[in-house]
């Protein structure tokens, strides 16, 4: 019986363990930048870039290899070569086993600055990389902000609904207590209670509105389920002063990490374009090894023992003539540079526009929560003066159930104008690029 007892216990815990903790806007960004599969894969490529200049700043270190082999010839007559008075001296033996084993040494030692060329592009394209990853950890930010934002509505907009439903049933209550007493007409009832079904379909519609915000953010969090945590003290407009709009474009053109990734793989074009131009140049190499071989083809006269030898050599290559190659080659990398450059240039429009676009809205949005705090004071005054009107018998139950929907709607529009000025902050924060 105890271990029953205690069971159910647990299992009438167990709902209540299960509720997820409320997400401010901070512990939701945070989560979402670290559980994000996107950010994952571009940190996956930057690694990648950081193994690509490892390889490139090696390419001008020498190359050690070891070498090994064995070849079948055919049989062949053995040539020798007879003295008097002496054994017949054997020149070129029939040997068909031949094995060999060699130390090599390769080491570029002037490559014309194609190396260094490319180990430039090879660090440019990761330092794009590094501000691709600052650039999608922004566009989360925004997205985490937006869909945060929208579950903070959707939750308000439900508990307008929700108030407001019980504010109409409470009006239809009274409303038909009325109707028994004959004060009042049957049609007022089937007003009131008409006005009562269609607030109870904008509330299911609330609730399901909010269960596919709080999904949205689940998703970008990497929660199973996520709750939003009401932010304190939202009601009201920050004031301050405000930035010229001129300096948050300077500022927007020289923080934006898309724009600094443009630059950098508008280098890493140059860069390779250099590399390219290094291939008219002579290649010096020096060359080197050591054998061990049997028979040793560097020893004469031939013979089946194993003998040792090494060479080293001073390698220069001048491609005098490729038949255009290069110069396609060159052509292309500073066609790329040049619609990288063009790509700069259109990006600076277009962030000037997009600041002075969200900076607009953010005008707009602040205007917009006072009026909604306005339209607040007036709803309540309204409703007040409506409901001693009514108690006074010289309003009718539809002008009050009118005054009470257009308080909690006027509640409802200061929730959304103070969600929009927030989301409005964010995506200008975006576009200036902090």
């Amino acid at each position: 019986m105890r271990w029953s007892a205690a069971a159910l216990m647990l299992l009438m815990s167990a709902p209540a363990m299960a509720q997820p903790v409320p997400l401010t806007l901070e512990q939701a960004i945070a989560e979402g930048l670290a559980n994000s599969r996107r950010l994952a894969e571009i940190e996956a490529r930057a690694e990648g870039a950081d193994y690509a200049v490892a390889g490139r700043r090696a390419a001008d270190r020498p190359l050690v290899a070891a070498q090994g082999g064995y070849t079948r010839t055919n049989h062949v007559d053995a040539f020798s070569i007879t003295f008097p008075a002496r054994p017949p001296q054997v020149v070129y033996p029939d040997i068909p086993d031949n094995f060999r084993a060699r130390l090599d040494l390769q080491w570029p030692i002037y490559t014309g600055g194609r190396a260094d060329a490319l180990e430039r592009a090879a660090r440019a394209e990761r330092g794009a990389i590094g501000k691709d990853l600052d650039a999608a950890r922004a566009d989360l930010r925004l997205e985490i902000t937006r869909a945060y934002w929208a579950a903070i509505t959707a939750a308000d907009a439900e508990s307008v609904l929700q108030r407001s439903l019980a504010a109409v049933d409470a009006h239809v209550s009274d409303v038909r207590a009325r109707l028994a007493s004959g004060l009042i007409p049957p049609n007022d009832v089937s007003s009131a209670e008409a006005q009562a079904a269609h607030q109870r379909l904008l509330a299911v519609e609330a609730a399901n509105q909010r269960s596919v915000a709080e999904a949205d953010l689940a998703r970008l969090t990497g929660r199973d389920t996520a709750t939003v945590a009401a932010p304190a003290a939202e009601a009201s407009a920050p004031g301050g002063a405000q930035t010229p709009v001129a300096e948050l474009v300077t500022l927007a053109i020289a923080s934006r990490a898309e724009r600094q990734a443009l630059q950098e793989r508008r280098s890493a074009a140059d860069a390779r374009a250099a590399a390219v131009a290094a291939g008219a140049r002579p290649q010096v190499a020096l060359g080197g090894g050591y054998d061990y071989a049997r028979p040793n083809p560097r020893i004469f006269p031939r013979s089946g023992d194993w003998k040792r030898s090494w060479d080293a050599s001073v390698n220069v290559t001048w491609t005098l003539w490729d038949g255009g190659r290069r110069a396609a080659e060159h052509g292309e990398a500073r066609a790329a540079a040049t619609a990288l450059t063009a790509r700069v240039d259109d990006f600076d429009r277009q962030v000037t526009f997009d600041v002075r676009a969200r900076a607009l809205d953010v005008a707009s949005a602040r205007e917009g929560v006072t009026a909604a705090a306005e339209g607040i004071r007036a709803a309540a005054d309204a409703e007040r003066a409506v409901g001693e009107r009514y108690r006074a018998g010289v309003a009718t139950s539809t002008e009050v159930l009118d005054a009470q929907v257009a308080r909690l709607q006027a509640e409802l529009d200061r929730a959304r104008a103070t969600a929009a000025l927030r989301l409005a902050e964010a995506r200008l924060e975006r576009a200036v690029g902090r």
